[in-house]
């Protein structure tokens, strides 16, 4: 039953993503884990403590977090399997509400839409949405690899993580991966002020997102295989297995490397971001050196069949599970 919420919440996610008229009404859940983990950040990243009291006091918030999340995602399962029928198909709901696939593809799909109505001041415009590094730096192709990098990075922990951790343990493994993600992205960096008190966020989240990360990888590689032909397929599982580990991240490479090979283009190397510059090789050196609109578009279809293939996998699973 498990993969059939799934499957459904999948499929929910992919046609209705997340209604914008809904959460200028409601606070999204993610931003209440956020409010969270900023009040917890805020009375307890003390700037004169040392870096091992820091540390400490980081692990204790995120595990508190992580036990509480589960905890609400426990009960939420409880009391929605008493409904019957009508809790399976909200537990689906709430499923839905923490992927990302429709949000996701339309906003890299706004860069194709800026730079086309509006040349490299809309590009910016739109991929600063989604990026954090500085878009007043970027040229038109840089505004190009950015869109592309987050789309395969966001395919990840987005939509396979939340998937993934779904399929293990349900509605509390759900909201527990999420709350980690979402302190990752707010203090898992490695600044002045975040770098002690963020530790185990960002660490635990790099475990995390290890399975999911790599079967990105093999549901991009099978997208590029769909949409692209055979050679993408195999020049995407090629160059991930090869460049992955050029990326600064454990995980982002995979799913990046991936893309970069589909797509035949050089992607990651130095970037500009608020904290600085980042210097790192380009994935997929051999692939060509400049990205366009195009590429954002070949990009996105790769993605959806991605976002296919797994829905097919789940429906599978179900399947086989229901047979055996």
């Amino acid at each position: 039953m498990r993969l059939v919420i799934l499957a459904t919440g999948l499929a929910i996610d992919r046609i209705v993503g997340d209604p914008d008229r809904l959460w200028r009404r409601l606070p999204h859940p993610v931003v209440l884990f956020g409010t969270a983990i900023a009040a917890c950040e805020r009375r307890l990243n003390r700037p004169h403590l040392g870096g091992s009291q820091l540390r400490r006091r980081g692990a204790g918030v995120i595990a508190g977090l992580l036990v509480l999340s589960a905890a609400i995602g426990g009960l939420l399962h409880i009391g929605l399997s008493s409904l019957g029928l009508w809790g399976t198909a909200i537990e689906a709901l709430i499923v839905a509400v923490f992927l990302a696939q429709k949000s996701l593809s339309d906003h890299v799909l706004r860069v194709a839409k800026g730079l086309e109505e509006s040349g490299l001041a809309g590009g910016r415009r739109a991929v600063s949405m989604i990026v954090g590094r500085d878009p007043e730096s970027l040229d038109e192709a840089g505004v190009c690899r950015a869109a592309i990098e987050s789309l395969a990075e966001n395919f990840s922990d987005g939509v396979v993580a939340p998937l993934v951790w779904y399929a293990i343990a349900g509605l509390p493994g759900l909201l527990a991966y999420k709350m980690l993600n979402t302190a990752d992205s707010m203090i898992g960096h490695k600044t002045e002020r975040y770098l002690h008190f963020g530790r185990a966020s960002a660490r635990l989240d790099d475990v995390a997102n290890l399975p999911a990360a790599r079967l990105s990888m093999l549901l991009i590689a099978g997208g590029a295989w769909w949409r692209l032909g055979l050679r993408a397929g195999r020049n995407a599982l090629s160059v991930a297995l090869r460049d992955q580990g050029l990326h600064r991240s454990p995980n982002s490479g995979w799913p990046e490397a991936a893309m970069a090979g589909a797509l035949d283009l050089q992607l990651a190397g130095p970037r500009l971001y608020a904290g600085g510059r980042v210097e790192e090789p380009m994935m997929n050196a051999a692939g060509r050196p400049v990205a366009t609109a195009d590429d954002i578009l070949r990009g996105v279809r790769v993605f959806h069949a991605a976002c296919t293939l797994a829905l097919a996998a789940v429906i599978g699973m179900a399947v086989a599970l229901s047979v055996f």
